[in-house]
């Protein structure tokens, strides 16, 4: 028999380094789960992921203060800031360019964004166009 689901808590989490400290521990504490499991769980399995990058992850809480979680690939503003060597996005998108990154760039995180569950179904167009607008949105010009 599942128990039944208590909630969803969605947020960043850097890879390696779960810990207690907030904003982690006040997000699983106030809900009553075990926060040192989740921590030890989740930096096992982020183990091979470079240290502190920031991995998108929904932990489902259940009745009887269990849980599970999936994690996703770091988000589409991260993978273009490095692909264009910028520590962050321009201050007026649009109005001045804060780096470039090729098409080729944006192909290659668009295949590893592909592996993600919401964008499984996307075509791999659809995705580099979302990519693209991220781009935009930071600041970051698309060149061939």
């Amino acid at each position: 028999k599942m128990a039944a689901k208590a909630g969803r808590i969605r947020m960043y989490v850097c890879a390696g380094s779960a810990a207690p400290a907030p904003p982690l521990g006040p997000a699983l504490g106030q809900r009553g789960v075990n926060i040192m499991a989740f921590c030890k769980e989740f930096n096992a399995r982020t183990k091979d992921i470079k240290k502190g990058i920031p991995i998108p992850t929904i932990i489902d809480l259940k009745a009887d203060k269990s849980f599970t979680f999936t994690t996703n690939s770091p988000p589409v503003a991260y993978f273009l800031m490095q692909a264009a060597g910028i520590e962050k996005g321009a201050s007026r998108p649009g109005h001045e360019v804060a780096g470039t990154v090729s098409l080729k760039h944006v192909y290659e995180i668009a295949k590893i964004k592909a592996q993600d569950r919401p964008m499984r179904l996307l075509p791999l167009k659809r995705i580099c166009e979302g990519i693209i607008g991220s781009a935009r949105s930071l600041g970051i010009r698309v060149v061939r």
